[in-house]
Parts: C-alpha cells; structure tokens; sequence
C-alpha cells in the first residue's frame, strides 16, 4: 500500500519504517526540513534501538522516503496517518493545535478513497472533529479511523512487529478491513485485531497509559510506607505480584514516571473528565503522588547531609527517563538536578545516551562524564536515577576507591543490600531499610 505519516516524532517514524519494512511504500512527511534532511542522510534525531538500522535499509531499497512537500505525500496516498504531538495545555488537557494544522494542509490534496487515520493521542471526539473540519474543507464525507499506539519507548520496534494487539476506531466496516490487511504481517501469532468506534478507540489509549501509571504511584505509595514500617518493599512486591490477579508488571518501586505519555495523559484523561463534569479523583492522586515521587531522592540527600549541600559533590547515575532511550522529558532526574542545584551542589551526571539532550537544557551548569566511574570520581555522594544494565554490575571496589565518601542513593533499587554490606557502603534505596557496611575507622560517611 501507499502510506504517508505526517510527523517524523517518535510514533510517527517507528510507524512508517515498521510498515515500510512490511512491503509497504511509505512516505513520511514534516514540515521541518531540517530533521527531513537528517533522514534523508540515514540518521534518526532521537535514540531508539534498532531504528536506525531500519530506517537506512528501508530507505536504500526505496520503500521509505521523506518530505516536507505536503502535495507530494498525500496525492497519492492510500492511508494517512496523522502522527503529531499533542502536547498538554496548561490545564492539562491535550493541545490540538498540530493535529489541526495538520489536517487542514492534507485536505485538498486527499483521494477521493484516502484513509485518514490518527496516531496520535488525542481526545474522545477527536476523529469526529476531523471528519467535519475534512467534510468542511473537501466538500465530502472522508472516512476518519483512529489508530491508538502502544509503544514503549525503548522496544518500540518489538512492540509494533510483536503487538499485544492492534485497536482500530472506525465506522465503516471495509476501512476496518483495508486497516486490519495492512496489519497482518504484524498478526501473525494470532494477536487480536480490535474493532470498535474511534471513541472507544481514542478513550483505550489513555485509560491504558492512565492504569499503568497508577500502578506505578501505587507502588511508590506502598514503598514509602513500608519505609516507615520496618517493612521490606520487594518482599511486599513479590507477595503481592504472584497473585494473576495483579502481576509484576510495573510493580518496580522508584523515583517516578516520566516521559512522553503517562504524565500527559494522565493529566488530560482528568481534564477531559473534568471538562464534563466528573470528578476523576484517583487520576488526580496518582499525578499528585508521582510529582511528590520525584522529590523523594533528593530529600534522602538533603537529610543525610543534614541540609548542608553547597559545594558538596555529587555524582549522578542515569538522566532519561527510563533505559533504551534518550527522551529526558519529565524525566525524574531533571527535578532531582533542580533540587541539588539549587542548594549548589557540585553535580557530574553520566547517562549512556542521554547526555546531549541534558547538555542542551543545563550546558555549563553540570560536569559531563565520559563512563559512571568517572562521574563517581571524589564524589561525597552517589545517586542513580536511571536502571541502565551498564550500571547493574559496577565494579564496587573501583567505584569506593574513587568516591570521597561511600553514600549511595539508589533511587531503582537496583543493587542487593547484602551486596552493599559486603561493599562497604551506606546505600539508601527505595522502600527498603537503610544498610551501613562501612567499617567503624571508615570516615567516609
């Protein structure tokens, strides 16, 4: 099939180089033609495993093409897909003025047969609006679907090839089975092609991404407890998530969700509740908790060192928001550099992928490290922000012979605490008792 995706973002050029490398003719269309140049020489603007690779064979053998001639892209497309940020607005709700923009400069140049379809997340209601601003603009009835994704940033190429299931909003059977053919490479094992109406459509997508985090908060919630209840949170965990009912998945205590999703769709999820006159109060707490979360870490650092922190150092471990990525938006660690900062606070950060979007946003304000023990290097203190496998297995007896003090701040949990007895550190974490293994000469603390 002929396929345009306007939006090069995330969604958008994970969704067209997954369906170029199906056999499909895609062309991705933005109107920023500097990022258009950038594909066009084979490069990716953001890190996701596996894409770049994708992105460079797919455009060599000309199944992928990029654009920013609108008339060139949708003239002879058979499906569009609108794949454009919706950021949120003040109130929290999703800020449409993109997807708005978008849909009137493809209008005029639309098939008479062409497939709109949204990818991006949107509101209920969202595909009805665009089928009467398209009914406005092209004088006849366009046929509106909406498309909700599902990707994890960080596996984003797994989670489009190997879904757990494709959910199309539609009105009109045959555009719901023209959909279901394009996805059928992606099928396979037999995932469930969903059929609903593009509200169902539309509300699935945040009520997914709105229970996922709640998960999270709930979790968080639960290990603060248990910090003052000489309870252990990964004993509670794995009581708990053996039970089918409830499962590990997104069970792991730690600083916060951050990222493009889960905090924006919480907060317009609330706001399209609100909008209608219906409180939605768990939403509410769980956005209050994860903002509360992400303060966590650095009031364990603040009350170690007993409010004293100008011009201590610190080194820290992990900037974007989860591992695989190098996306810093919302990102835990960003609130945690505002703290120490603010307190003046000496900071040397190392993230494997990260590092240049962090630069951007502090330049000269924080030390770049070149590995993790580097950044450890004289360090009064360490703390991880980020569960990168690099920094799972670290050397213990090089990272305390270079550290000026042997304070860890885990905020993943990701060491064993016997491990941190044995190491000879005092090693805080999240929802677990506090382990001091250092000797009694040891001054470091």
């Amino acid at each position: 099939m002929k396929i345009t995706i306007v939006g090069t973002g995330y969604v958008g050029l994970v969704t067209g180089t997954c369906l170029a490398d199906s056999g499909n003719d895609v062309t991705c269309l933005d109107v920023d033609e500097k990022k258009v140049a950038i594909l066009r020489n084979g490069s990716v603007p953001f890190y996701e495993p596996g894409l770049e690779e994708l992105v460079e064979r797919n455009t060599k053998v000309g199944r992928l093409h990029f654009t920013s001639d609108t008339h060139e892209a949708i003239a002879a497309a058979e499906i569009v897909f609108l794949a454009v940020g919706t950021p949120p607005t003040a109130t929290g709700s999703a800020d449409l003025s993109a997807l708005q923009a978008a849909v009137e400069s493809i209008a005029h140049d639309l098939g008479e047969e062409t497939i709109v379809i949204t990818k991006s997340t949107v509101p209920v209601g969202t595909a009805a609006n665009i089928e009467q601003r398209l009914l406005q603009a092209t004088g006849r009835v366009c046929q509106v679907a909406s498309n909700p994704e599902f990707l994890k940033e960080g596996a984003a190429i797994e989670d489009f090839q190997r879904p757990d299931r494709v959910v199309v909003g539609v009105r009109n059977p045959e555009v719901a089975e023209k959909i279901r053919r394009l996805y059928l490479p992606f099928l396979r094992t037999e995932r469930p092609f969903l059929v609903m109406t593009p509200e169902s459509a539309e509300m699935t997508k945040y009520v997914a991404n709105s229970l996922l985090a709640t998960k999270i908060s709930f979790i968080n919630e639960v290990a603060n407890l248990c910090e003052r209840m000489e309870a252990d949170v990964d004993d509670v965990r794995r009581g708990i998530g053996h039970d089918r009912r409830i499962g590990f998945s997104f069970l792991f205590p730690g600083v916060g969700y951050g990222g493009s999703c889960f905090p924006k769709d919480v907060q317009a999820l609330a706001a399209m509740a609100r909008e209608r006159s219906s409180e939605f109060k768990i939403l509410q707490a769980v956005h209050e908790a994860n903002v509360k979360q992400k303060q966590v870490l650095g009031k364990k650092i603040e009350d170690f060192f007993e409010g004293n922190l100008a011009g201590r150092r610190i080194a820290l471990w992990g900037l974007a928001f989860k591992p695989r990525t190098d996306d810093v938006r919302d990102a835990p660690s960003l609130k945690l550099i505002d703290t120490l900062l603010a307190a003046q606070m000496k900071i040397r950060v190392f993230d494997p992928e990260a590092m240049g979007n962090v630069r951007e946003l502090y330049g000269s304000k924080l030390e770049y490290a070149s590995s993790p023990l580097d950044a450890a290097a004289d360090a009064d203190a360490l703390a991880i922000v980020t569960e990168w496998g690099d920094f799972r297995r670290p050397d213990f007896k090089a990272l305390r012979a270079v550290m000026a003090r042997h304070v860890i701040f885990d905020g993943r949990n990701l060491f064993d605490r016997s491990e941190m007895l044995s190491s000879g550190f005092l090693y805080y974490s999240i929802g677990r008792s506090v382990v001091d293994g250092r000797s009694k000469g040891d001054s470091s603390g």
